[in-house]
């Protein structure tokens, strides 16, 4: 009776570790009866959002009828949504819709990022390019970059640019680019786009460097001018936009891009299906439009890709800053 109770626990063994080490093995995807989450770090209605909830329409299709919800878990510039990510079962159910700046940016610069990029996160697909532009309110009488700067020039430390936090790329752009230029303005932080954008359009900041998505959103206010692409080249989606570059500001041409990680220990069998399923998403007519429309490029980029341009990111970022001198908060 004893040798057989010993058996049966050995027998045991393995699911025991593989609850423990993150699903090693092979399992059923999708979990019947289980819906696949996404989480966006940013409050419902901004660009991200909206990108996440149009692939989610469909992913439901694609992957046979399983429910899948987008939830939004808005603060600390993604880290809010990122933190809760990694701690969820790697079965595919769970899965964080970010921008680059999460895994490659804020590592760099907030002490309360405490995940490791590289070694915390399964990458699964990229979802989208678009780079960040700088823009301004119409009431700043400019129209290039130069012009702003002898603005600002002429009036220190009353023009004030925003973010959606401490660490974000917006922020340390701002940083950036006072630095090179020898200006005085000054950083204002929010939790979230739409409450950027409301005080935007009623004149009471003036610069940002936006998303792509939040620019052409900002833009047919009326109310706003786009002045330059933080891009190393300039984009299909706004073709007559020079870059920081070619208007004299250099170092500020990191790519920005948005995809789909889950935790770490996601089965590779796992990462190949909903990999698989967003490339198909993504390649439909209809969101290649409705991505461009709401001003960024719909561009897959399968889990090996998206891993090594996770970590070219993140090199870059990390590169970037420690030329900066900048210190974590």
């Amino acid at each position: 009776m004893n040798t057989l109770i010993r058996l049966k626990k050995w027998a045991l063994l393995p699911l025991l570790l593989g609850a423990g080490l993150g699903w090693t093995q092979a399992a059923e995807f999708p979990v019947p009866g289980k819906p696949i989450r996404i989480l966006v770090g940013f409050p419902p209605g901004g660009g991200t959002d909206i990108q996440a909830r149009q692939i989610a329409q469909q992913l439901t299709t694609v992957l046979g009828g399983v429910p899948v919800v987008v939830e939004n878990r808005p603060g600390a510039g993604t880290l809010l949504a990122a933190n809760e990510l990694i701690k969820t079962i790697p079965d595919g159910h769970s899965l964080l819709y970010t921008p680059a700046s999460t895994l490659s940016q804020l590592p760099h610069t907030l002490l309360a990022a405490k995940y490791d990029t590289l070694k915390n996160f399964t990458p699964v697909a990229q979802g989208a390019v678009g780079p960040l532009v700088l823009v301004v309110h119409k009431s700043i009488p400019v129209n290039t970059v130069s012009e702003l700067v002898a603005y600002a020039k002429s009036n220190p430390g009353k023009l004030n640019y925003v973010s959606q936090g401490m660490g974000t790329s917006a922020h340390i752009y701002g940083q950036m680019f006072a630095r090179q230029a020898g200006i005085d303005i000054v950083h204002v932080p929010y939790k979230g786009a739409n409450d950027v954008a409301k005080d935007f359009i009623a004149g009471r900041v003036h610069l940002q460097f936006a998303s792509s998505s939040a620019a052409v959103a900002l833009a047919k206010s009326g109310e706003l001018r786009l002045l330059a692409l933080v891009a190393p080249q300039r984009s299909s989606l706004f073709p007559e936009l020079p870059t920081m570059g070619e208007q004299g500001i250099k170092g500020i041409d990191i790519e920005s891009w948005i995809g789909f990680v889950g935790p770490a220990g996601i089965p590779p069998a796992t990462v190949h299906r909903l990999s698989e399923a967003f490339a198909q998403i993504l390649k439909t007519p209809s969101i290649q439009e409705a991505f461009r429309a709401g001003g960024v490029e719909a561009k897959w980029a399968g889990p090996d890709e998206f891993s090594m341009i996770i970590r070219n990111s993140y090199r870059q970022w990390g590169q970037t800053l420690g030329e900066l001198g900048y210190k974590k908060e």
